[in-house]
């Protein structure tokens, strides 16, 4: 009888203490604050919900929409007017990768030469139709 007692008094305890780990995991709640964030911030910049969960698929759609939700009826209560949202697309960069192992003098020059002659000396189709047209303009 007395060990019934003294398991259900340790129980009773236990049960108003957090036991660390034992919680749910902050990452799962960080990740919801981040979604109901992005709604928030989504309505308040005048976007359409369904652009949001377009621009944010990573996102949870319904952490979006109940932050979308509340900003909506907070600025309904205080009579606040939401402000364009632009979105300035940046122009890609170029990568210049280089090659580790550099190749031997000799055969860079010997192709970049031939390249070079091979180009010089036959005229392209495009340069001929040119000559062309500019020939038979004269004559006319």
């Amino acid at each position: 009888m007395t060990l019934r007692l003294l398991i259900t008094a340790i129980a009773l305890l236990l049960a108003g203490c957090e036991i660390p780990g034992m919680g749910p995991d902050p990452r799962i709640a960080k990740r919801e604050a981040d979604a109901k964030a992005i709604g928030s911030a989504c309505r308040y910049g005048i976007r359409s919900i369904e652009d949001c969960y377009s621009l944010n698929q990573a996102a949870s759609k319904a952490d979006i929409f109940t932050g979308w939700k509340e900003m909506d009826e907070y600025m309904r209560e205080n009579k606040i007017e939401g402000v364009r949202a632009t979105v300035v697309k940046a122009e890609p960069e170029e990568e210049v990768i280089e090659d580790p192992k550099p190749k031997t003098a000799g055969r860079e020059r010997t192709s970049a030469s031939s390249k070079e002659k091979s180009s010089e000396t036959k005229p392209k189709a495009a340069d001929k139709a040119a000559a062309r047209s500019v020939e038979s303009a004269a004559a006319h």
